[in-house]
């Protein structure tokens, strides 16, 4: 009978030790829903589109996009963080989380303690962009009039709190000059803005100046990352201009309810993974000028800590008050 007993032991430890295993393989277990805090049609829509497509097929099940935007992405964080923990409900977080941190007096939700990170998507870079027509051939030559006309040089940008506007105002510390930042309700009102010469310089995420730049109605000054951005290898960073210290990197990244079983986010992370080492998913994030660039959970972690500090001391030094 000890006998017995303990062969049916030996027979029940691998099925035990395997319940991880059979955890992580039956995941997902029905249609994952990916909620982005924008509207459709934008980068971080088209970006979710076309990785959460190739997720979809990794996975076996389909990833659904379900746009709810406004209200500086708190919509969409508070119904994700409010989701149950199992891997099926997850946000799509960009710079704007790390931002919106100091934009509000309270959040109904702590990004950093509600929010599992699983990984980066992908980064993209903020143009400098002119008229077609403009006087300013250079960055230099922009720099030089701001300079000798202090305040007259009018920098474009979208809605207060944003990343172009917040890059607009990093721009003006760092250059060391002074100028009036012009924000605009949304990118069509500040491209046209800029088409019409209202104002001097734009900034604006690459995707949608991108075909007005194809279509010369504006051209590209600089690029505010770190390094060229791949698709326009002749534009010139905004450090390589002689703005030293200045480097602004918008990101996507994918991100659960805090609680959701290790298993689900490390197939999360793998299907991310394979997801944007395909070419064709390359070649369609490149199209929209978003760099793809997966990541471990700890890296997103730290990147979206690092934001909130860096996002803070810009936010303070414009003045802006939270609301």
């Amino acid at each position: 009978m000890l006998v017995a007993l303990g062969a049916l032991a030996s027979l029940a430890g691998p099925g035990l030790l395997s319940a991880p295993a059979r955890a992580q393989s039956t995941f997902p277990q029905r249609p994952i829903t990916l909620v982005v805090p924008f509207a459709a049609g934008g980068v971080a829509d088209l970006t979710a589109r076309v990785v959460g497509q190739a997720m979809g097929s990794v996975l076996k099940q389909p990833v659904v996009v379900d746009n709810r935007p406004g209200a500086g992405g708190i919509v969409a964080t508070s119904l994700v963080v409010q989701a149950a923990p199992d891997g099926h409900t997850l946000l799509l977080m960009s710079n704007a989380s790390a931002v919106s941190v100091h934009l509000f007096k309270k959040l109904p939700f702590d990004v950093t303690r509600q929010l599992a990170p699983i990984s980066t998507l992908g980064f993209f870079d903020l143009g400098l962009a002119v008229p077609a027509t403009s006087r300013f051939k250079t960055l230099a030559d922009l720099l030089a009039y701001a300079r000798a006309q202090p305040g007259r040089l009018t920098l474009g940008s979208i809605a207060p709190g944003s990343t172009q506007h917040l890059a607009a105002e990093l721009f003006k510390s760092r250059a060391g000059i002074e100028a009036t930042v012009v924000p605009y309700k949304g990118s069509p009102a500040l491209l046209q803005a800029l088409r019409a010469g209202e104002v001097d310089l734009g900034f604006e995420i690459l995707s949608p100046l991108l075909p007005q730049v194809q279509a010369q109605a504006l051209r590209l000054l600089a690029v505010t990352g770190a390094q060229r951005f791949s698709g326009l290898p002749e534009v010139a960073t905004v450090k390589e201009q002689g703005v030293a210290q200045y480097e602004v990197d918008s990101w996507n990244a994918l991100a659960a309810p805090a609680g959701t079983p290790p298993q689900a986010l490390d197939r999360l992370n793998a299907a991310a993974r394979d997801a944007l080492a395909q070419p064709a998913v390359q070649s369609a994030l490149l199209k929209l000028g978003v760099k793809p660039q997966a990541g471990t959970p700890a890296e997103l972690s730290q990147l979206l800590n690092s934001e909130i500090k860096h996002w803070g001391e810009v936010v303070r030094r414009a003045g802006i008050t939270p609301e």
